[in-house]
């Protein structure tokens, strides 16, 4: 069985309401196995057998909705022409003034035109010709947009708040209450245009972080240069970058000096200085010097790339409080439905007065009670947060883990590279047993020189001032946590940690600082001592941690006890645990899950992965991590370091915050109506403002997050 995906963008899909009606219709089609969907930019992920089910099945489910399924295009979507711009402003302006007019007739016909806005009745005087046109003129254009979509959500007994709209506007008629249906006509239509606007606020965040990234490059080649499409750049050719230019690859600066705003990608707001060897990013921008760097990914590989797709595929994970709020609409919608119904019905049969009396009130109860705004206010917060977020060099890889990311109360950091500078310092090499210096040095750089971990580097950046040559490495196998072995120029050798000596036989004790030990079964043959400061802003971090809320603070590290308690006695971190395994972190992390502690892990490499993957929330540290981290990741901190913390606690908590002021903003204004309509306070226009205007609302407040800085 061979699974296919394929993205569309779905025309006709403005809010969580249609993604739920999607949901119902392909959710439990056979051969659909996912479906994702991206409610601010109108796309839909479906993956799917094609033996079960062909494209053409989807197609049709869509458009038996009112919509429209398109296959995606990851490039420049194509022009609509002016009336698709401009239809929805265009027909809601004439409806308004279709209705302003009719208004004013009646005014001048009775002088009294205000009380039937507060009263559905006209007191059974004859509505003047004219009047009644403009009305049904009102009604038809502030329906039209709507009306498919309605009609189709009818035939499916699927009714969607523009198939409530369009029932009331036919009762309000059947009622001769054709002021009441001009209006709801007219403010459903303005609300969608408002909706629609604020929607597009929330696109626009999100496209323009596709707009860091330039279409063409400058690659050099000898005495000339020239411009190519980022698509036809291969690895190793030479770009050149100008003052004011973006940097269309990551790459290693070959010549030049300048600074290269990262504030993008990393959130940091100072420039930083990128000299010869210094390595820079797809999307960042250089300031004020030129470059040419050496590319080391293509676009498609580069941070920028990677984080343009996290955060594409971050809206597809939905928070639990959205999954909640969307099975409650489910129960919510029928009930709500019966109960107007059974006014309509009841009553009347059994209590006497009008039919058409408690048809309307029937209609008014249906309206407010639209789970509209409800449904709606969890996404569009998690969109804008997540967005937000991207932009101050954050990336979460869904709404889920935002809304987790608020309530974790326990902080487990690994040392090097997340509490310490990650960029170890070799102070001294000391050798035994016949095997001097030079030795030493081309065997540490044959055996570290594909490695990414902090200590390594080191070691590779201390080994290059002294050698220029490496000794061939054969059936080579790297430890986690304890170090590596291989057959070195034909001998078999190992490197690793002072556990790692140990468990060769060999008899050694350690000093003081990151010690490295090179042996050859259980001969020793060198020691390589290093020192990695503490992070001096970790300090300051770690207290900005604990007055929020965070009140418990421990390292996991597998470097030795008294490395590890030097750190933590500067960062005044009370609870460590060193000299244990990759494993032994995740199981420690699982034991403190099991007691109920929801923990953030934070890590940088490859050691990290397993732990992240098991805690709470895992969040990686990216300035040295692997990609094996980011990929084990919830979270990535693009700086490099923990400054991002704090805003990361402060942001998961103010989007949670939101969605539960929205939930309960929208929860509140359909009581405080309904208890208007118990009093005989009930006009279908109030209903509209009541279920519209709530929609608004908490949409307009999502998105509050959009504005939040670090």
């Amino acid at each position: 069985m061979a699974n296919t995906k394929e993205t569309y963008r779905i025309q006709g899909m403005d809010c969580a309401e249609e993604v739920s009606q999607l949901r119902r219709a392909l959710g439990g089609v056979t051969g659909v196995y996912d479906l994702g969907f991206d409610v601010v930019n109108g796309k839909m992920t479906v993956e799917f057998d094609h033996e079960k089910m062909a494209p053409e099945a989807i197609h049709a489910a869509v458009a038996g909705l009112g919509m429209k399924a398109v296959a995606w295009d990851s490039g420049v979507v194509a022009q609509a022409s002016w009336w698709q711009q401009n239809s929805r402003r265009v027909l809601a302006i004439g409806s308004g003034a279709a209705l302003l007019v009719g208004i004013l007739l009646i005014a001048r016909h009775e002088g009294r035109f205000s009380l039937s806005l507060l009263a559905h009745e006209h007191h059974g005087e004859p509505m003047p010709l004219p009047a009644l046109l403009c009305f049904i003129a009102a009604m038809i254009l502030g329906a039209a947009p709507s009306l498919e979509k309605a009609l189709k959500s009818l035939a499916i007994l699927r009714p969607d708040m523009s198939a409530l709209m369009l029932l009331s506007i036919f009762g309000a008629s059947f009622l001769g209450e054709w002021m009441e249906g001009a209006t709801v006509s007219f403010l459903f239509a303005l609300a969608n245009l408002l909706e629609a606007y604020s929607m597009d606020k929330a696109r626009a965040a999100i496209s323009s972080l596709l707009g860091e990234s330039p279409k063409e490059a400058v690659i050099v080649h000898k005495d000339h240069e020239h411009k190519t499409p980022v698509a036809n750049v291969k690895l190793g050719e030479t770009a050149r970058v100008r003052p004011g230019d973006t940097i269309p690859f990551d790459g290693d600066v070959t010549e030049g000096i300048s600074s290269v705003n990262q504030s993008f990608l990393t959130g940091e707001s100072v420039a930083v200085l990128k000299e010869a060897g210094s390595k820079v990013y797809a999307g960042t921008m250089n300031m004020d010097g030129v470059l040419d760097l050496k590319i080391t990914r293509l676009y498609q590989d580069s941070t920028l790339a990677r984080t343009l797709r996290m955060v594409e595929e971050s809206q597809q994970r939905r928070a639990a409080s959205e999954q909640f709020v969307e099975r409650f609409a489910r129960i919510y919608t029928p009930v709500v439905m019966l109960l107007s119904l059974l006014v309509a019905v009841v009553p009347p049969l059994f209590m006497g007065g009008a039919w058409s009396e408690w048809f309307y009130t029937g209609m008014v109860i249906l309206l407010i009670s639209c789970p509209c705004a409800l449904v709606i206010s969890t996404p569009v917060t998690m969109v804008a947060a997540l967005a937000s977020a991207a932009r101050q060099g954050v990336l979460i890889k869904g709404g889920a883990f935002l809304e987790q990311a608020a309530l974790i109360r326990t902080l487990a950091f690994d040392k090097t590279g997340v509490l310490t500078g990650g960029m170890p310092e070799v102070k001294s090499i000391t050798v035994w047993n016949g095997c001097t210096e030079q030795e030493a040095y081309e065997v540490l750089g044959s055996l570290e020189q594909n490695s990414e971990h902090p200590i390594a580097q080191a070691i590779m950046s201390h080994v290059r001032l002294r050698v220029n040559r490496f000794l061939p490495v054969s059936e080579f196998y790297a430890d986690a946590g304890r170090g590596v072995e291989a057959v070195v120029d034909g001998r078999k050798l190992w490197l690793g940690s002072l556990r790692m000596a140990k468990e060769r036989g060999v008899s050694v004790e350690g000093g003081a600082g990151i010690e490295v030990f090179l042996g050859s079964g259980n001969e020793l043959l060198a020691r390589v001592a290093m020192e990695d400061a503490p992070r001096v802003e970790a300090k300051f971090i770690l207290q900005e941690l604990r007055g929020l809320g965070i009140g418990r603070m421990l390292m996991l590290t597998g470097d030795r006890k008294e490395v590890a308690d030097d750190v933590a006695n500067f960062l005044g971190i009370e609870e460590v645990h060193a000299e244990i395994l990759p494993g032994e972190k995740a199981n420690f992390i699982r034991s403190l899950e099991g007691q109920g502690s929801r923990v953030a892990m934070v890590g940088d490499g490859v050691n990290d992965a397993e732990a992240m993957a098991s805690a709470y929330v895992g969040i990686a540290v990216a300035h040295q991590g692997t990609d094996m981290a980011a990929e084990a990741a919830d979270i990535i901190l693009n700086s490099g370091d923990i400054r991002q913390l704090p805003f990361l606690l402060r942001h998961a908590r103010a989007a949670r915050s939101i969605v539960l002021q929205n939930v309960t903003l929208a929860l509140v204004t359909k009581l405080v109506f309904l208890v208007l309509v118990a009093f005989g306070i009930k006009t279908l226009w109030l209903a509209i403002i009541a279920d519209m205007g709530a929609t608004l609302c908490v949409t307009f407040n999502a998105l509050r997050m959009l504005r939040v800085r670090s």
